[in-house]
């Protein structure tokens, strides 16, 4: 698929953010191309805060010069303004409606979870949180085989809405089981859901996209270094 001209696309974001990720990933979908600005986000940028003054948040997406906030709703964006190439939501309403329902129940009620657990301190409540995490995959993996009607993703024959909400995290889940080995999915409790994972990974439109462990690893050993510097100096 040729790729659209769109000199006046732009993307303000950091290559290892998930969030940045979906919209990489709709862009990529729709072959639409696009200048990227790397966001320094330790140092938040001027164009940053004057894109985002609410959140001041990654990413910031530019379509001439009206910027645009927020990941799904960046996502929503591109699928209504670029018409062309594979659509990203349904067209039918009650599909469309699903499609919103988990992707925000994944952005709004499961991903906090992982929160939860990383800053739970007596084993009884991480085993808590691990039980709704494992809850949530059971109910992820239903919702893959209903939404996905025997297709290969969530949205059907091609990556949708859902994918990506859900796929922009799957380097973060191999931290999770590289560091804490929480192995988020497998073969017994989602197996449906692993062979999506493949699937998804192995897309051309989500390969080198999607951040490598290794580099995500090295992202959380500064992440942590830079805590602990900051740590010694309240101490001090």
């Amino acid at each position: 698929m040729a790729a659209t001209a769109s000199h006046d696309i732009k993307l303000l974001g950091s290559r290892p953010s998930p969030f940045v990720n979906r919209v990489q990933f709709a862009l990529n979908l729709k072959s639409i191309e696009y200048e990227f600005i790397q966001e320094n986000t330790m140092a938040k940028s001027e164009l940053l805060l004057k894109s985002n003054p609410i959140h001041k948040k990654i990413p910031v997406f530019f379509h001439g010069d009206k910027p645009i906030c927020e990941s799904l709703i960046i996502v929503q964006y591109i699928d209504d303004a670029f018409p062309d190439g594979p659509s990203i939501l349904p067209s039918d309403p009650f599909d469309r409606s699903m499609a919103r329902f988990w992707a925000a129940y994944i952005e709004d009620k499961w991903l906090p979870l992982f929160r939860q657990l990383r800053e739970a301190k007596e084993e009884s409540s991480k085993d808590e949180i691990m039980e709704k995490i494992s809850e949530g995959v059971k109910l992820l993996e239903d919702a893959f085989v209903k939404l996905s009607k025997g297709k290969g993703f969530f949205g059907g024959e091609t990556i949708g809405y859902v994918d990506i909400a859900l796929g922009c995290y799957l380097g973060w889940f191999q931290v999770h089981h590289t560091v804490s080995n929480l192995k988020i999915f497998d073969e017994t409790s989602s197996p449906a859901l692993v062979e999506w994972i493949e699937r998804f990974k192995n897309h051309e439109a989500i390969k080198g996209t999607l951040p490598e462990i290794e580099e995500l690893l090295n992202l959380v050993k500064m992440m942590e270094a830079a805590k602990a510097a900051a740590e010694s100096e309240v101490k001090a």
